[in-house]
Formats: structure tokens, sequence, C-alpha cells
């Protein structure tokens, strides 16, 4: 591995995509469910990488070819090492639902004291990891590393890549459960950075207004804890309306915090963000305008305007959890004419038919009318057609191009990201 790191520390760029070489990088020849690496090694030489490491014992000998065991655990355990010879503070951040926005927001914060450097997008996979950390540098003061899983255990490896310092789980509900098995996986798995952070004397952030996660660290007698959330830290969520649907807190300590982040469900998120700040000692008021600056981007929590109409655009992904939190918020929101737009919830495992019977019986708990349903699990739970079901986003824009809405309308798009109902605004 020393030789390997020195060979990165040469050639920095780090390449799994042999459409999108640049010079003198390093190509990791990974393999997936469609696709083997190891079939694009010299493509991606001739692209003008300067190396190409592969697994496939087959290829014939060339200079620029570097043959391993395994390709992914290379690229894994070169970034554990960069992680240690960084020997920077690293914050982990994991959860069901907020923790892309938590670590923006985050990273948003440090980044007006520290160099941050902080994972891209949704890379937060046991192959996103490794890159994040690898796109660090001498120049970085503080990581940020998003943790995302789908099945048992794969919190726990991450943890060993990354060896965070600091840990955050945002909550704990029901996603991915066809690859948890249950809530009690998901509460394993996401459980699994605090035991990390337990057995090596990190510390824990956590929202004490949560009781899953207050029991969470309980039952490990975690001892490094810093609490965070709305009781904690005295604060208020400031009335929203239809013309301005932004959430607004006024928190102790803060100045009055306005947001560009739509839902009331974010409170939690800017807090654990606020949270990190001050163990890293950002002026109050600096933190406060950093997350008032922040804008929310890839079609989560994002407010658009588009031929007379607001869209409140939350469809990256959706499970239960976070679904509930959308119709609370949305049925909260007052003034002016409002329509909601729900498309399934994927990868709920043999909790499908259930769970979206759940959200049926929530938009009617909660007098949410005016509401179109997108999918097949949604038309077989609305089994008293109790609101108007399409089995797919090109119906219901057939219907609504007979059958307009009024214009001034706020609309709610919400739904799992495979449902497409970005192309409602289009």
């Amino acid at each position: 591995m020393e030789k390997f790191y020195k060979l990165y520390k040469e050639h920095t760029v780090i390449s799994t995509d042999s459409r999108n070489i640049i010079d003198g990088c390093l190509f990791f020849a990974l393999k997936g469910k469609h696709f083997n690496g190891n079939d694009f090694a010299f493509q991606a030489i001739e692209a003008g990488a300067a190396y190409a490491i592969v697994d496939d014992a087959t290829l014939p000998v060339h200079p620029q070819l570097i043959k391993v065991a395994d390709v992914l655990d290379i690229l894994q355990k070169l970034a554990q090492y960069h992680r240690r010879e960084l020997n920077i503070p690293v914050i982990a951040i994991t959860g069901t639902n907020g923790k892309t926005t938590t670590k923006e927001l985050t990273a948003q914060v440090l980044s007006v004291k520290f160099k941050v450097g902080v994972t891209s997008g949704n890379l937060n996979n046991h192959i996103g990891v490794p890159l994040t950390l690898l796109s660090m540098d001498n120049s970085t003061q503080v990581g940020v590393v998003e943790m995302g899983a789908s099945h048992l255990g794969e919190i726990a490896e991450l943890c060993q890549i990354t060896e965070p310092d600091y840990g955050l789980i945002t909550n704990v509900g029901k996603a991915h459960l066809e690859g948890f098995g249950s809530l009690e996986g998901v509460k394993k798995t996401k459980g699994e950075l605090y035991d990390f952070l337990v057995n090596h004397d990190g510390v824990i952030l956590f929202n004490a207004d949560n009781p899953l996660l207050t029991d969470m660290v309980n039952v490990r007698q975690a001892e490094r804890l810093i609490p965070y959330g709305i009781g904690t830290n005295k604060a208020v969520i400031l009335p929203s309306d239809t013309s301005h649907p932004f959430l607004c807190l006024s928190v102790q300590g803060y100045p009055e915090i306005n947001t560009q982040l739509i839902g009331a469900y974010n409170a939690d998120n800017v807090l654990a963000a606020l949270a990190v700040a001050r163990q890293f000692d950002i002026n109050a008021e600096k933190a406060a305008r950093a997350i008032s600056r922040y804008q929310p981007s890839n079609n989560r929590s994002q407010l658009l305007q588009k031929g007379g109409y607001t869209f409140i655009m939350d469809a990256y992904n959706a499970n239960p959890t976070s679904m509930a939190a959308a119709i609370e918020n949305f049925s909260y929101l007052q003034g002016g004419h409002k329509w909601a737009i729900f498309g399934d919830m994927l990868e709920l495992g043999k909790e499908t038919a259930d769970e979206h019977r759940n959200i049926i019986r929530l938009l009617k708990e909660k007098h949410i009318q005016n509401a179109f349903l997108i999918g097949h699990c949604f038309m077989e739970a609305n089994e008293n057609n109790d609101f108007q079901a399409f089995l797919s986003v090109d119906d219901l824009i057939t219907y609504l191009q007979q059958h307009p809405l009024p214009k001034q309308t706020t609309i709610l798009l919400k739904g799992s990201r495979g449902i497409r109902l970005e192309k409602m605004i289009q």
C-alpha cells in the first residue's frame, strides 16, 4: 500500500469511468452488475490515464497496467490510508432522510472558517465514500462524509474506511426495507456509526428530541455526546405560507435564520449543522448567514416557478417517513390554492401495500383532498377511489392537458426517483 500511495500522490486524480478520463489520472477498473471496467482499461490508457488498475489476470502485460487481486478492495484501502495520512477531523453523516441536506449545510457552515472536503452529490456508498476521501488533499482541514446504505453492515464497512471522529444520524425510518428486512434492520445498520464512534472514542452528535436516536445512544452507554434539537436549542419554527413557504427559525443565541429550504422537517437538519458549527467554534452570526445562503438543488426541498405555478419539488427520493413529513408540512402551509402529486415509494418489499395505504389514510386525516397519486402501488392501495390515481406520470400529464389546474396554484411533488415526477414540471 505504501507503493500504491506513492503512485497516488504522483497521480491524485481518480477515475472509474473510461468515458471521463483526465490526463495523468489513475483508472480503477471497477465491476458492476452491467459492466466490467477491465474491458475498458486500454481505452482509458489511450484516453490519457497514467495507469489502469485491473483485476483480470488474463489481460496482457502492459507497462501502464497494474494487476491486483481486487480493484475495489485496493480503492478502499488506498482511501483509508490517505485518510490516515491527512490526519484531519472527519464528520460522518448518515440517516434515512435529510443526510444530503445536513451534509451540505454542515459543509456550508464549516466553510466559514475551514477548507472543507465534502461528499460530492450522492457519492455516499462503498465506491463514493473512497472517492470522496481521495478527492481531499493536504489543504483540506475538515472532512464531511455522507454515508448511505441499503443493506445490513454497510455503514460498518464505510466507517472502517473513513474512520470518523464525529458522527451524526439524522433519523431512522422505513426505507430500503427490501435490503434491510425491517425497521429494526435499518436501526441496526445506521447504529453501526454510533458503534464505531463509541469503540474509537469518537463524538456523537444526536437529535435529543428524537426518542429513537436517544434510545440508540443510551443503549450504547455513549459518553462523548453533543445533543441538539428543537427543544434542546430552544428553537421556534416561524409560520410560513404559500407566498413564502421557506423554513424560518428562531434559535437561542442566533439571529433569525431565514433558509431557502422548504419544509419544517428541515429544522432538524439546520440544527444539526449548527451543532457541528458550535463544536468547531464557528461564530453564531456567520453560521446563521451561511445557512441562509444555502440553496438546495437536485429536487430536494426546492422551490421552482414555471408557467404561473409554484412547485415544491421534493422528488429526489421518498419513503414512508419522508412522505409523512412532506404531507404534514403541506397541511400546515397557509393560504392560496394547493395541490399535491404523490408518486410510488419504491424498495419497500413486503411492506409496500401497507405503507401506501397508510399514506392515503394520512392524506385523509390531514384533509388534503386536492391530490393525485401516481404508480401501480398507489393505484392498488387506492381501494376506495379516495383520490384520482394514474399508472404513470405520462398518464397524469395527458389528463392535466385536458383538465389544467388553475394558475397561481402551489403544487407539491413527492415520490421516489424512479417515478420521474420532474417530468411534471417540464
